[in-house]
């Protein structure tokens, strides 16, 4: 609902913005990394003319102008550039989307929590800019990407399926629950989310429950540093050593957090990439 009223807010201020928002010629700003994958996916390169520093996908986005950070985007810059269009994520970035409201800036709040979100609002995006065909078309290869992988697993069994434990963050822990976009890509992989039953799609985690439920596959979804092991790190956290995952070695840093932090075109790569995990005899 947030994202179709941040989308019917954009509608209303280009039907009254005038020849400067015709589609051809838009000019882009986006804060968000998911988003900026989204833009870049549906063709809109040569609209997009600045993006935060954490923008860092694909390759071409490297060319574009930097407008600051994530959590504080630099204003002038933006200002400057007379953007068209500018599109944000809610949670941390709310007080941003507020700022630039203020200043009269059209402002597109883009924050799927899961990947029916996810595809509304690719849909959303591609309406918004023009580029309602790209954004279809995007959707429907998706789509069969994701169902290319699930296939493999609808006949597992459930009691053969790996109980899986993703680590957002080691200090607090935190980890995926409920109807999160990564609980859905754990389960289209032939996972089980041990943090299935937990309220919100992003919380902490109990130490105590990770022991108690016993995963058979832990991802570390950030970068450890280094050439430190995982194993190593696990094996120091008190009873954590007998943990099925970290008995059996497998405990996985090495797949890049962008891939399952950002809900973007790369979905189905993730999702392979889970799997490959789950089940590398396969």
């Amino acid at each position: 609902m947030r994202t179709l009223i941040s989308f019917m807010m954009v509608l209303c201020f280009c039907a009254g913005a005038g020849p400067a928002a015709a589609h051809d010629t838009l000019r882009i700003i986006s804060l968000a990394p998911a988003t900026t994958e989204i833009l870049f996916a549906l063709g809109l390169d040569k609209q997009i003319i600045g993006i935060s520093s954490y923008c860092n996908y694909p390759e071409q986005a490297k060319n574009k102008d930097r407008v600051g950070t994530f959590s504080e985007p630099n204003i002038e810059k933006i200002i400057s550039l007379k953007p068209d269009m500018i599109f944000c994520t809610g949670l941390e970035q709310a007080p941003i989307v507020e700022n630039l409201r203020k200043l009269g800036f059209i402002v597109y709040v883009s924050d799927p929590v899961n990947i029916a979100g996810l595809f509304s609002s690719i849909i959303e995006i591609g309406r918004a800019t023009g580029k309602q065909a790209e954004a279809a078309e995007l959707v429907t290869a998706m789509k069969q990407n994701i169902d290319e992988i699930s296939s493999r697993v609808q006949s597992v069994p459930k009691e053969k399926k790996p109980k899986v434990f993703i680590e957002i963050w080691h200090d607090p822990l935190m980890t995926a629950g409920n109807h999160s976009y990564i609980d859905q890509l754990i389960s289209l992989a032939g996972g089980i989310n041990i943090a299935f039953d937990t309220r919100r799609p992003y919380s902490c985690f109990s130490v105590e429950q990770v022991i108690k439920r016993d995963p058979d596959c832990i991802i570390l979804a950030y970068m450890t540093g280094g050439d430190t092991n995982p194993l190593d790190i696990l094996k120091n956290r008190i009873g954590w050593k007998d943990i099925s995952a970290v008995k059996n070695k497998r405990v996985f840093n090495d797949m890049n957090p962008d891939l399952f932090l950002r809900p973007g075109p790369r979905l189905p790569e993730a999702l392979r990439l889970l799997y490959s995990k789950l089940y590398p005899q396969t």
